[in-house]
This record gives C-alpha cells, structure tokens and sequence, in this order.
C-alpha cells in the first residue's frame, strides 16, 4: 500500500478546500455535495449529535452559517485508492481558542466525500 500517493493527495487536498471555501461562504449545495449522501453518513460537532446526511441538511440550514475561523495545521493522509482522513485546528475569529476537526473522507463514482466527522472546542467541558 502506498501512503499519500501524490495524485490522490492532491484530490484529497482540493475537496478540502473547497469544503472549507463553502464552509466560510455558507454554501449549502457545496457542502453538501462534498458529503456522502446517505443515512450512515455522521457528524459529531460542538453541541450537536447528527445521524445520517439529512439530519446534516437541517442543521445547517437551521444555523445560519458557521462562525468564521482560520486554520491552524492541517494534516491529510490518503491510504488506498478509496479512504483519506484529514484533522485539522482552528481557531474561531476573535478568538484563540483552538477547535478540532476530523474527518473521514471515502471516493466515490462521484468524487471524494466525507462519511464520518467531529469537530470540538478546546475548554469545553460536559
């Protein structure tokens, strides 16, 4: 198995950034074809527990975008033909604190998708 083939790596590293584009922008079409269109699709986030892609769309419909944040480091591994992660730090504008973000990304007839992610805040606490 060859580790961050170069060519995959390059994919990888477009789809997230133009998931971080539409992020920013609140672009829910965008954001919701770089996400794995089915109900095993998940998202682990700050406060909220999302099972399924259509329980994704209703989220982000209902908060009015994401609060805006700059990247930290960012870390992409591709490790087949097929399945990539990429975990990333960021930090919220006007603030230091430093979120976390992971995600598990799968390639598809259609192109690189995020079946799996988590995102948290540094300092919260249950």
């Amino acid at each position: 198995m060859t580790v961050n083939d170069p060519v995959l790596l390059a994919e990888v590293t477009a789809a997230f950034a133009a998931y971080e584009r539409a992020l920013m922008a609140d672009d829910l079409p965008a954001m919701d074809a770089l996400f794995h269109d089915a109900p095993t699709t998940n998202r682990i986030g700050v406060g909220e527990v999302l099972w399924g892609m259509e329980a994704i769309r209703e989220f982000r419909k209902g908060r009015g975008g994401s609060p805006q944040r700059r990247l930290g480091q960012v870390a992409i591994a591709v490790y087949s033909d097929a399945f990539a992660t990429v975990d990333a730090e960021f930090f919220r504008e006007g603030s230091d604190r430093r979120g976390r973000q992971s995600q598990a990304w799968v390639k598809f007839t259609d192109g690189w998708k995020v079946v799996s992610a988590h995102v948290s805040l540094e300092g919260l606490t249950s």
